[in-house]
């Protein structure tokens, strides 16, 4: 059989109408707009943009989220076109089988592990954070960072980390609450979406009046800037090709796609959507609209209140309530407003990213690529609880002993890798199932997939050689597993 072999879309559509045996259908288009609010506005926001604004773009990393924004765009419709033909769990992974064949949908499932399974394990590390930083410091620095961080504290002294306890308990409390059921999960992320949006509008609107417009001065960071003073008192230089100008500015792009990172995940859950042909569109890209609006204003804000120069070694991790507390004075108690705001919405991201990657193992179960246990659904709740209490074990690995700045590129890369591939699929699609019901049309094709492709790739492209190379590794990996595993057990071969 070929490695090319692909899955016909009328039994996948025989497969999405099947809800007796399934996913449960429980999310309406609001549950699914929240979902991808939850999924989105997270770590990617409040981390990232200072990642980003302190080491490449400067003030300019606003212009990186329009970049982002624009290849998410192009996505987006993409996704929003097959989310409503083949509403089935597994998200690209589904689709690239319909249009692609197995060998790619493998690669692109094992991608998608990058993405859901890295960006919880990568939002984990910011929730502990968070956490440390409402503590006033209290959880020492060795049992909040990976054994591959060292930092100098006040005095001077050198501390280095063992593993992140809080991140391990985080996952714990979100991975036993999926396994309860989707339609609570759902309830607990639309609660904590009212609360994390609410706190990014009051950032916006409040730290407007303390906008200095002398750190907007440069906007794009000068190739002579002065260097900058890392944690571990090392310097930082800006002479690279991405670390200034307009090269600082798409390297910006590739670092806050994290923030991004979320509205693909509604895709999803197509197999709970109680109208999905309707519902889909509007939930990812009702969610896209919203948060590019929101972080394009924040992002502004952010670095008109501190000078990019700052989140090169203050606040990096904590950097809105590093801001609020450095230049925002008499504001104390919205720096502690906003940690415990963003604990709450760090929440809801690692709930959707868990439940996306534990959906995408499900379909790749039931395709026979992986084993017969990430399907196996609890026999009263419904959900793929095996898979999702391995998955603790798996992201929890990674949170604990991995800095987050490495998991947040490896995540960056594998989701724009997805999204080439859903956008070469919509190409394709077009081609070769041209009659198929489309409740939900990509408009200009095939110039918006061109688009999409063309700008992901850069962004993937802009990225440093350490995260291409482990990418790299991790998708040879993926192969031999395929190859030894996945091209034998699958159940189109053996049909």
């Amino acid at each position: 059989m070929s490695l090319f072999r692909k899955k016909s879309l009328s039994s996948l559509l025989s497969q999405a109408s099947d809800s007796e045996k399934g996913l449960k259908r429980t999310l309406g288009s609001g549950s699914l707009i929240a979902l991808g609010i939850g999924a989105i506005i997270g770590a990617g926001l409040f981390v990232r943009t200072a990642a980003a604004a302190g080491g490449h773009a400067g003030p300019a990393v606003t212009l990186s989220f329009v970049i982002a924004a624009i290849g998410c765009a192009f996505a987006g419709l993409c996704y929003a076109e097959f989310a409503s033909m083949i509403p089935i769990a597994g998200s690209a992974y589904t689709y690239a089988y319909t249009t692609m064949g197995e060998l790619v949908a493998w690669i692109i499932g094992w991608a998608l592990i990058l993405e859901y399974a890295l960006g919880a394990a990568t939002v984990s590390i910011a929730w502990s954070e968070f956490l440390n930083k409402l503590l006033g410091g209290a959880i020492p620095y060795e049992w909040t960072h990976s054994p591959f961080q060292r930092a100098l504290d006040a005095n001077g002294v050198m501390h280095h980390g063992i593993l992140n306890a809080p991140a391990l308990f985080i996952l714990l409390v979100l991975s036993l609450l999926l396994i309860k059921g989707t339609q609570e999960s759902a309830i607990v992320n639309s609660i904590i979406v009212i609360i994390k949006v609410a706190i990014v509008v009051a950032f916006i609107l409040i730290g407007w009046q303390f906008i200095n417009p002398d750190n907007h001065n440069p906007y794009l960071i000068p190739a002579d800037a002065k260097p900058g003073i890392l944690p571990d008192g090392t310097e930082y230089s800006y002479t690279d090709t991405f670390r200034h100008g307009w090269g600082g500015v798409l390297r910006g792009a590739a670092i806050v796609f994290f923030a991004f990172i979320g509205f693909d995940a509604v895709s999803t859950a197509a197999q709970e959507a109680k109208n999905p042909k309707r519902d889909m569109p509007i939930g990812i890209l009702g969610s896209l609209v919203i948060c590019t609006i929101l972080y394009i204003l924040f992002s502004w804000v952010l670095t008109g209140v501190a000078p990019y120069t700052d989140f090169v070694r203050e606040g990096r991790e904590a950097s809105v309530a590093y801001a609020i507390e450095t230049y925002m004075k008499n504001y104390h108690w919205l720096a502690t407003a906003v940690t415990v705001g963003i604990l709450a919405g760090f929440s809801s991201v690692i709930l959707v990213m868990l439940m996306g990657q534990s959906r995408v193992f499900y379909s790749m179960a039931n395709d026979g690529l992986l084993p017969k246990v990430f399907s196996e659904l609890h026999p009263k709740f419904r959900t793929p609880y095996k898979s999702n209490a391995l998955l603790f074990l798996f992201v929890g690995a990674f949170a604990t002993l991995i800095p987050g700045d490495i998991t947040g590129d490896l995540t960056s890369i594998g989701t724009l890798l997805a999204f080439v591939l859903v956008c070469l699929g919509i190409i394709i699609m077009r081609k070769t199932d041209p009659n198929t019901p489309r409740p939900f049309k990509t408009p200009l094709v095939p110039l918006v997939p061109i688009l999409g492709i063309l700008v992901c790739s850069a962004m993937i492209i802009s990225l440093d050689n350490m995260t291409l190379s482990s990418a790299l590794a991790w998708m040879v990996l993926g192969l031999i597993i395929y190859f030894m595993y996945g091209k034998n057990h699958s159940k189109l071969k053996n049909q």
